[in-house]
């Protein structure tokens, strides 16, 4: 037998979806809205008709108590079912519709009536405010029923009241008045009510859009997950609306970029200052995976519009990245070097044999010792002028590297640095960055020459690099400092246009700067200013100048 099928059970309650929960909503408040209306109108619709019913019977009696024949006549006639008082009220009744017109004497006589046997008995309502000369407005009872009333003085030409009229307006015609606006009023409310659910269903089916038919839950999880996503990811994210300004950013992207929450509302470069990585998130610059530094941080940045006109950047950190991959440049470097240095020493070691088979010792002797020297001389040479072990260091290894691809290295006679440096990693990078450039600028050149110069003014630093390259053009003069801009071909790690732009971040965060302009004879001169580079100790004197040194090839 085939398995019963499931009974699906009727669930009661809200539906799920944003889109109907709204349409009800809208529905229940204009429904609400519709109702409301019609019952604060009707509310004080019963008390105007009233009102215009208790003021239609006065108008009539005072336009009866206007006529001068009726005074007259009440007083020089008897009440009469013929008389003229009764066929002049009959005639204002049928001419006005009222229910009743009665024309009174000051005992509260009737001189007419409606019902002509009531001519010339007592009025059945107290009549003392109008014989009193007061006009009387009210809701009464009285022989033909419940009535509204309008009760007024009658007066002689003299003005002396004699009497009074009381005029009625029958109440049932008051009621029916009432009781035919009201279909009337219904049909203009089921109008508005319709309109109201044409305008909920377009709002809503809108909201349907929007929210592309998700339900509350959905959408709250949705919110749920992407805040963990955003401030659990190690990618920064910044998210612009289509005005350009910061409407999110997560904490990686305010660890990158050295901002907090202040940023959100305003533009990038508001938040950031004029620059690249502004440039970048602005969408100034277009592109994927664009380089930006930002401090002392390799930003890599792309930006990817959304369907309402802002954009959302991804930022990644690959400030160690490229460092690893400098580092692997200069192995390389350093093992072609050591590549190169093997087959020389092997020629050595073969040179010296031979002199020792030829038992020339005398001769071995003073090789060695050559060889030895030339390479303590080199050292030296270097250390008596830079007091930092690790620029010495880097300079002597950036030595044996140029000396390699044919390229001599030159420190210049007016070097001195003292070991007081405040930050000697950062200026490594530094000089690092500005040799490595000029040994890539210089190298397969005739006569290739770099010198570097390190001085000191004060506390501060002056570095000079200087190369027998082909140069820099006047109007690239500042543009090689931009991020991500460079002429050399990208290495296999990654990409080029960083570190000039690095090595002027680092001078302006001391408070220094970084330009270029040409050298003499050809080629390019670069100047960096580090101030307060150095600690406030007193500064060493001045040493003697050595006579200007090469570091050869063989000084390795």
């Amino acid at each position: 037998m085939s398995p019963t099928p499931p009974v699906r059970r009727l669930r009661l309650g809200m539906p799920r979806r944003v889109f109907s929960q709204i349409l009800l909503m809208q529905l229940a408040i204009a429904a609400g809205v519709v109702v409301l209306a019609t019952g604060l109108f009707l509310a004080p619709l019963s008390d105007q008709l009233d009102d215009q019913a208790m003021r239609r019977a006065l108008a009539i009696a005072q336009t009866t108590a206007a006529v001068p024949q009726i005074t007259e006549d009440l007083q020089h006639t008897p009440p009469s079912v013929d008389g003229p008082v009764q066929q002049a009220a009959e005639r204002i009744r049928k001419a006005s519709g009222a229910e009743y017109v009665v024309v009174m004497d000051l005992r509260g006589t009737r001189w007419s009536h409606t019902e002509p046997q009531e001519v010339g008995g007592h009025v059945s309502t107290d009549p003392s405010e109008a014989l009193a000369g007061r006009d009387v407005m009210e809701i009464d009872n009285g022989t033909l029923g419940r009535s509204a009333r309008g009760k007024v003085p009658l007066r002689d030409d003299d003005g002396r009241i004699v009497g009074a009229v009381s005029v009625g307006i029958e109440y049932d015609s008051v009621r029916a008045r009432l009781i035919h606006a009201i279909p009337g009023l219904f049909a203009y409310a089921g109008g508005a009510l319709a309109v109201g659910a044409l305008a909920a269903w377009l709002i809503s089916r809108r909201v349907q859009r929007q929210t592309r038919d998700l339900a509350f839950s959905d959408i709250s999880a949705l919110l749920s997950e992407r805040e963990a996503m955003l401030h659990g990811i190690r990618e920064g994210v910044v998210a612009l609306d289509r005005t350009g300004r910061v409407r999110l950013l997560n904490d990686e992207a305010q660890r990158l970029l050295g901002i907090g929450e202040e940023a959100v509302g305003r533009s990038p470069d508001e938040a950031l200052g004029e620059g690249r990585t502004s440039d970048v998130l602005a969408g100034r610059v277009t592109g994927t995976d664009l380089i930006a530094v930002r401090g002392q941080r390799v930003l890599v940045v792309n930006r990817m519009p959304t369907d309402d006109g802002g954009a959302v950047a991804t930022l990644r950190d690959r400030t160690e990245l490229e460092q690893l991959g400098r580092e692997l440049d200069s192995t390389h470097g350093l093992i072609d070097a050591l590549r190169a240095q093997d087959h020389e020493h092997a020629n050595r070691m073969h040179t010296l044999l031979g002199l020792l088979e030829l038992e020339m010792y005398d001769d071995a002797v003073d090789f060695v010792d050559e060889v030895v020297g030339d390479h303590r001389a080199t050292a030296e040479q270097v250390t008596e002028k830079i007091g930092d072990p690790l620029l010495a260091a880097l300079l002597v290894g950036k030595a044996t590297v140029a000396a390699e691809r044919g390229v001599a290295l030159w420190i210049s006679d007016g070097t001195r640095l003292p070991d007081r440096l405040v930050d000697p990693r950062g200026l490594v990078t530094v000089v690092g960055n500005l040799v490595d450039n000029a040994l890539d600028a210089v190298a397969g050149t005739p006569h290739a020459r770099v010198e570097v110069e390190l001085r000191t003014e004060g506390r501060s630093a002056v570095l000079r690099v200087r190369d027998t390259g082909p140069g820099i053009p006047a109007e690239h003069h500042e543009l090689i400092f931009t991020e991500g801009w460079s002429t050399k071909k990208p290495p296999a790690h990654g990409k080029r246009g960083i570190g000039l732009s690095l090595v002027r971040r680092l001078a302006e965060r001391q408070g220094g700067g970084a330009s270029v302009s040409d050298a003499p004879g050809g080629g390019a001169e670069f100047t960096v200013v580090l101030p307060e580079a150095l600690t406030e100790a007193e500064l060493e004197p001045a040493l003697a100048a050595p006579a200007q040194s090469t570091v050869e090839e063989e000084a390795r």
